[in-house]
């Protein structure tokens, strides 16, 4: 038997691999259909609204996780760091005095922060990335408590001069006719880290990280730096959520986010991106994170509590990792090709074209010709599948043999190592 790649193999990886991908799409239609057809009232426009909105700020952090999760790191902090950013904010603005445009800047620059102490710590201080986010989580839920005086933190409502930026996520018309301007903010955001992911030497490397980190270190990457500027994406997408959350809720609780991270990394796995690192798309990431969000507004509609949301995102998040894990074990697969397999594959190759001649004589108008080929064919097909059939049979009784023969050699042995120890005794 010998080990071979053939376009058969490659053409059939490549439909799994797209079938795979569109997956998280068709689950979101599915989804949406469903509790179109069994919630109350779920195809209204108003209720588009509400899954716009919940998806804003988990979408942000998710895309940012996203660039983490690549690497084959993870990011538990990023829901409590943008809510403290937004509380830093809310604070400078409300206690401080600060202008609204000096405010919103200040929770972006907190999150950049946050993401480049987390950066440094995976990257230079070698710390695991599950314990360097999880103090993280903790100190920057310390630190928006310390700075608000434990606080909640009021930004302007919609009507107050300062009030500007909500429009950013939300413009509400005269008539009062909602319209998501956010959803742009979102797509332009995933957009930008897309192309960020696929069209830059800082995405190349991010992917290179994680597929084999000690591999792109002998090839040159500069590990700590990339690994760095992953956190550093993250920091700054959980300003830009921090940003919408505010928009969209006006009062932030010091201790409020935790728990948004959980949503955030599940977001990213259901849309595709791989725990073991290197596979990932922000865009699969964004379809994740709305599959969520139609779940927090449809199970309402079906008179289901807020905690069977928890539930079935759990249980989605399993699906998808067991998929992952099935995506990767076949990735890796190496598949051995029999001389049986091999024989189908050239008479198989050999048939595609004789159909091929077979129905270009038929166009031509050249009767006999093709009344021949669709002899040849038959007789063909025939033969092909007695002798795959023959081989495949023998090769079976060669298999069964060789394990008889293992199974009795590793029997013998057991016996020796038996009669060695007796007589040792």
């Amino acid at each position: 038997m010998q080990t071979v790649q053939n376009d058969t193999s490659l053409k059939t990886q490549k439909i799994t691999l797209n079938l795979q991908k569109l997956m998280a799409p068709a689950a979101l239609v599915i989804i949406y259909i469903f509790f179109g057809l069994f919630g109350r009232n779920f195809f209204s426009y108003s209720t588009f609204i509400n899954i716009v909105d919940s998806a804003y700020y988990i979408g942000f952090a998710a895309i940012g996780v996203t660039f983490v999760i690549i690497t084959g790191g993870i990011d538990l902090s990023v829901g409590t760091v943008m809510m403290c950013a937004a509380v830093i904010g809310g604070t400078a603005y409300r206690t401080w005095g600060w202008p609204m445009w000096i405010s919103l800047v200040l929770i972006l620059v907190v999150g950049v922060i946050f993401g480049i102490f987390n950066g440094i710590m995976v990257s230079r201080l070698k710390l695991p990335p599950f314990i360097a986010t999880l103090g993280t989580m903790m100190i920057s839920m310390g630190i928006g408590s310390i700075v608000s005086n434990v606080r909640s933190a009021a930004f302007p409502p919609r009507t107050a001069p300062d009030g500007w930026f909500k429009n950013i996520f939300k413009y509400i018309t005269e008539n009062h006719f909602s319209i998501p301007t956010g959803l742009i903010v979102l797509l332009g955001v995933t957009v930008i880290a897309h192309i960020i992911l696929t069209r830059t030497k800082m995405g190349r490397y991010i992917f290179a990280i994680g597929s084999n980190k000690e591999a792109a270190r002998l090839s040159g990457v500069n590990i700590q730096k990339w690994e760095m500027m992953a956190y550093v994406v993250a920091g700054t997408t959980a300003g830009i959520g921090g940003i919408s959350f505010a928009a969209v809720y006006t009062t932030i609780m010091p201790a409020q986010g935790q728990g948004f991270e959980l949503f955030a990394i599940a977001g990213a796995v259901i849309g595709g991106t791989s725990l073991a690192g290197g596979v990932g798309s922000v865009f699969g990431t964004l379809i994740g994170v709305f599959i969520m969000a139609v779940l927090r507004s449809g199970l309402p509609s079906m008179d289901l509590q807020a905690h069977y949301q928890t539930f079935f995102t759990g249980v989605v998040v399993i699906g998808a990792v067991l998929l992952d894990m099935y995506r990767n074990k076949k990735a890796t697969e190496v598949k051995l090709i029999t001389p049986a397999d091999l024989y189908k594959q050239t008479m198989t190759k050999k048939i595609s074209e004789l159909k091929l001649e077979q129905r270009q004589a038929q166009k031509a108008g050249d009767t006999a010709r093709a009344n021949t080929l669709s002899a040849q064919l038959k007789d063909l097909q025939r033969e092909m599948k007695k002798t795959f059939t023959d081989m495949k049979a023998k090769e079976k009784r060669e298999l069964e043999r060789t394990h008889a023969e293992e199974r009795a050699a590793e029997k013998e042995f057991q016996e020796m190592l038996k009669k060695e120890s007796s007589s040792l005794k």
